[in-house]
C-alpha cells in the first residue's frame, strides 16, 4: 500500500480542522470514512465539511450518493480505493478521516 495516514475519532472532536491541516502540511487529500456525509443534502446532524471549510483540500466521498441510494461497507471499500487510485497518481498523500471505524478497516484488511 501507498503511504497513507489514518485520522479517526468521534464526532466533534476536531478531524475535520486537523485533517484540512495535515493535508496541506503533507500534501494529501482526503477521503471520507464517515457512513452519512457520503449522502447528498444529510448535512444536519453529520457535522459535514463546507466547501468553504475544506480550504482548496480535495475530499473523496462526501456528497457522492443520493440518500435513496444504497451504500455499505462493500460500497466504500470500492469508492475508497477507487479515490486512493486517483490520489496515488496525483502524487500526493492519502489521509482517510471519518468516525466509521468498520469503513477504515474494510481498507486496510
Amino acid at each position: 500500500m501507498d503511504k497513507l495516514i489514518i485520522l479517526t475519532g468521534p464526532t466533534a472532536v476536531g478531524k475535520t480542522d486537523l485533517s484540512i491541516k495535515l493535508a496541506k502540511a503533507v500534501d494529501g487529500e482526503i477521503i471520507s470514512a464517515d457512513s452519512i456525509q457520503v449522502y447528498k443534502d444529510m448535512n444536519i446532524g453529520s457535522a459535514k465539511i463546507t466547501s468553504d471549510e475544506m480550504q482548496g483540500v480535495r475530499h473523496h466521498l462526501i456528497d457522492v450518493l443520493k440518500p435513496n441510494e444504497d451504500f455499505n461497507v462493500v460500497s466504500f471499500k470500492n469508492m475508497a480505493k477507487a479515490a486512493m487510485d486517483d490520489i496515488y497518481i496525483s502524487g500526493l498523500i492519502h489521509i482517510i478521516t471519518g468516525g466509521t471505524v468498520f469503513y477504515i478497516h474494510a481498507v486496510l484488511y
